[in-house]
């Protein structure tokens, strides 16, 4: 009795991991991760020009490897790991517009190019850039638009040929902002190299910038910044 006892327990507790393991995977665009820090950021003042950073790894270390750009700043970054502009779209809401910022920087797409949830056609890819675009200018929200950082392969899924397709999706982020007079933060030209890869002195990966590559995109970031805070 006792054994079948502890065999209930122990089944029981498989399937309660199970289920709240089940319940963290619905939460695809992870609208939880900022959940607690959204709830907690005051309103802006009339006075602050509040600048919110939309986008996934590269901005989320952006953080943790140069805090000194962001302390000090009504920056405040947005970013989550892996993630595709599909899950940046569902999450624009909480982590983006209900914020209040003056400015919103999008970074996005380099992780839909890898298929990090599944194959996308770059069209899409655009389609969702534009998108979150829209939804801010709706929103009185001043926009910024940034190129994706140069990749000649990715080490997490190699083969997949990204290079032009990152000139590709460029050149229509780039064509759209010409078109909607939105600044255009242009970080490929800046840490391109012979290949059109990311240059080994801003990277160790191929992927993600490091320090040297991130003070190498503060002044393009913050020159488009000022830009739109001035239309």
């Amino acid at each position: 009795m006792k054994t079948q006892f502890v065999a209930a327990m122990l089944l029981f507790s498989f399937f309660r991991t199970q289920a709240q393991d089940d319940r963290s995977k619905m939460d695809w665009p992870n609208l939880n991760k900022y959940a607690q820090e959204n709830a907690a950021l005051k309103a802006p003042t009339a006075q602050e020009q509040r600048v919110v950073f939309m986008g996934n790894s590269i901005t989320e270390f952006w953080k943790r490897d140069d805090p000194a750009f962001f302390e000090g700043r009504p920056y405040f970054d947005r970013g989550i790991s892996g993630q595709t502009t599909s899950q940046m779209l569902l999450r624009f809401r909480p982590d983006v517009i209900n914020l209040k910022p003056k400015v919103v920087v999008i970074l996005a797409g380099i992780n839909d190019i890898a298929e990090n949830t599944g194959p996308i056609s770059l069209e899409n890819v655009f389609g969702n850039i534009v998108s979150m675009a829209e939804l801010a200018r709706a929103n009185n929200i001043k926009v910024v638009l940034s190129s994706v950082l140069p990749a000649l392969d990715f080490y997490w899924r190699p083969g997949l040929e990204p290079a032009p397709k990152v000139i590709k999706l460029n050149a229509m982020i780039k064509s759209y902002c010409t078109k909607n007079n939105i600044p255009y933060a242009d970080y490929f030209s800046a840490m391109v190299d012979a290949e059109n890869g990311l240059d080994k002195k801003y990277t160790n990966d191929a992927v993600h910038p490091t320090l040297a590559g991130y003070k190498v995109m503060e002044p393009i970031v913050e020159k488009a910044i000022k830009k739109a805070l001035s239309k």
